[in-house]
């Protein structure tokens, strides 16, 4: 297929980018960038169309992109693939047109080394994002989002997890109270995660606590922090040591800091003694 001018099926592709109403009822979802693009495939998320710029010689990179994603390519005039890419200026060679994965908390599999997350209520989709990055940098397995919150496949969201979004299952509750259910049932079964919140007024320094076995850790809103509901929920509330004026960190930063340190705690414990 060859689309030369803003028809229909461009327009559908274009509201995908700023309306999040439409994206669901499309269940569909824009990915840009090399890295995106190649981790989607890579994990076998579901690529319904592959946009490439019909008037370019394609890489082995994109050639090979569209061969094995098993998704409709769909050649595009260079100026209608800009604006799906969010280009001012230059033209990717792929934008990827990704199905959007149900929102089921079993795609999350919680073993003994399991490490996930919990965004309460974010508003900014950049931090989920990198909430998501973070999470996949220091071994996550996976990412929930409960609340009113901002949308996990907003673009912007999806181009500042650099992919990882992709690469680890993201699943949105309406509360916290689908998810301690979940957790209810994880431990019926045996796994004995504990429910780790965050706060600057939190009991117990983050080093001090064994983060070695299946966590969950919460993050709260970038300006609220964590909801009542959530505070009364954790099995521990930590804080973040912290010197100087600052007095509390942004969310995505704060969730980064305390992954690293579960990270860092798994390691030495795979390490043991020297």
């Amino acid at each position: 297929m060859r689309i030369t001018r803003a028809n229909a099926r461009f327009q559908q592709w274009q509201a995908l980018l700023g309306n999040r109403t439409k994206r669901q009822r499309a269940k569909e979802f824009i990915v840009q960038g090399v890295r995106p693009i190649s981790l989607a495939v890579e994990f076998g998320h579901p690529i319904r169309a592959m946009l490439y710029d019909a008037e370019r010689t394609l890489s082995s990179w994109a050639r090979q992109m569209l061969e094995v994603s098993g998704a409709e390519p769909v050649a595009l005039a260079p100026d209608l693939l800009r604006q799906l890419g969010e280009k001012d200026e230059d033209v990717p060679e792929l934008v990827a047109v990704a199905e959007l994965p149900e929102d089921d908390l079993s795609r999350i599999q919680a073993g003994p080394r399991f490490l996930g997350a919990v965004f309460d209520r974010p508003n900014m989709p950049g931090n989920i994002g990198t909430m998501a990055r973070s999470l996949d940098a220091f071994g996550g397995t996976g990412l929930i989002v409960t609340g009113h919150a901002a949308d996990p496949y907003d673009p912007r969201s999806v181009r500042a997890s650099t992919g990882s979004l992709l690469a680890l299952p993201v699943v949105r509750c309406p509360s916290h109270r689908e998810v301690l259910a979940w957790v209810d049932g994880l431990r019926a079964q045996g796994v004995p995660l504990t429910v780790v919140g965050t706060d600057e007024k939190g009991d117990r320094d983050i080093s001090e606590l064994d983060l070695t076995g299946p966590t969950l850790l919460v993050i709260g809103n970038e300006t609220t922090g964590m909801s009542a509901a959530w505070r009364q929920s954790c099995d521990v509330m930590a804080r973040i040591p912290m010197a100087g004026s600052a007095s509390s960190l942004n969310a995505a930063s704060a969730a980064t800091v305390t992954l690293y340190e579960a990270a860092r705690q798994r390691r030495a414990a795979t390490s043991g003694p020297a």
